[in-house]
């Protein structure tokens, strides 16, 4: 592992434990060149997950990409990131649970909507607003009132 400091692969895993999520493991390394501490995290890399899109085409599963659409919907609002993390290590079990490797997108979406909703309603609209593909003023009202109809 190179440090990332330094670039110098010449580390030593000074403390290694599972994460709260028990699919992952938290390394702290030191370098052996430099002196600096970083974290690593090893996942268990399980079966290729495959994005069907709506237009048909298929695109790797990409958890970065799911955490900055998360990340995007909740800026500014009070969602950790800690939150965010959970969220997307819970889709990507739910998605794993599967019987078949190819998921379509409305999948995903849902999977992540139910969640913010839950979290923070107003990330759940702004996230909403995209994965929908909102046109108009009257789409946003709409959601509303199914919110403000749910409470």
């Amino acid at each position: 592992m190179k440090c990332p400091y330094c670039l110098k692969p010449d580390t030593n895993v000074i403390d290694s434990r599972e994460a709260e999520d028990q699919t992952t493991i938290r390394r702290r390394r030191l370098c052996n060149s430099c002196g600096k501490r970083f974290t690593t995290y090893e996942r268990i890399e399980g079966i290729d997950l495959k994005i069907i899109k709506k237009d048909g085409s298929k695109d790797s599963f990409d958890r970065d990409k799911l955490k900055r659409g998360i990340i995007k919907a909740t800026w500014k609002r009070p969602v950790s990131m800690a939150d965010i993390e959970d969220m997307v290590n819970e889709v990507e079990r739910k998605l794993r649970l599967k019987k078949t490797s190819e998921v379509k997108s409305w999948e995903v979406g849902n999977l992540v909507i139910n969640r913010l909703k839950k979290v923070d309603k107003l990330s759940y609209l702004l996230f909403a607003s995209v994965y929908r593909d909102f046109d108009s003023v009257e789409d946003f009202q709409e959601e509303i009132n199914k919110l403000v109809e749910e409470n």
